[in-house]
């Protein structure tokens, strides 16, 4: 099955303490959401994505914020089930592609998705999706690039989820939503379950 077609929701995670990766990840799978993408963006992300891989059944635990080779190689390492990048340089697109695991390079414009396209990928991360243009330009990217499917992620929000995922070229969104920080701050992992099931349902 595509990652773009595995939940209409990917739950883009920050992970700042290993104890809450597991407890998280739970919740967003009973919410309805399995695919999980935890940020590399803090020092116990793949300590967090290696609990997650080992100990919640049912998650398909990835890694995002790829930005070089070496990150793709330690992301793997760590039990990674897919990869994401916010953009996509010749190197990076080369060890994304040699990782055997499934992965949604990034881009912002046209020129980029078809570079993309070029090397016969076209299932596409669009970062940051309300920066570059939101629903309007990936609306107008559906008609010249009719055979490529995007994951916006950046600033999408609960209530604008739905008018992206009713775009005929895309396949799922990315949010930060899902995962409050006042929620993680006091534990209260039934609110974040509670969000993945309305995220769950968009579909």
């Amino acid at each position: 099955m595509s990652l773009l077609d595995i939940a209409p929701v990917i739950p883009v995670v920050v992970i700042d303490d290993l104890e809450t990766a597991v407890p998280l990840a739970r919740a967003l799978v009973a919410g309805g959401l399995p695919a999980i993408e935890v940020t590399l963006r803090t020092p116990c992300a793949l300590g967090a994505v290696e609990r997650i891989a080992a100990e919640v059944p049912g998650a398909t635990v990835g890694a995002g914020t790829v930005r070089t080779p070496a990150d793709v190689s330690a992301a793997v390492k760590a039990g990674a089930a897919f990869l994401v990048s916010p953009g996509t340089t010749a190197g990076l697109a080369d060890a994304l592609h040699d990782s055997g695991v499934p992965f949604l390079p990034g881009v912002a414009t046209a020129s980029e998705a078809l570079a993309m396209a070029e090397r016969g990928l076209t299932e596409l991360k669009f970062f940051p999706a309300e920066a570059a243009g939101g629903l309007p330009y990936l609306k107008a990217l559906g008609g010249p690039l009719p055979d490529v499917r995007f994951c916006p992620t950046g600033g999408i929000r609960a209530a604008t989820a739905p008018a992206y995922l009713a775009l005929p070229n895309v396949g799922c969104v990315g949010g930060t939503w899902l995962t409050p920080a006042d929620a993680l701050a006091r534990g209260d992992y039934a609110r974040v379950e509670a969000l993945a099931a309305e995220a769950a349902a968009l579909r």
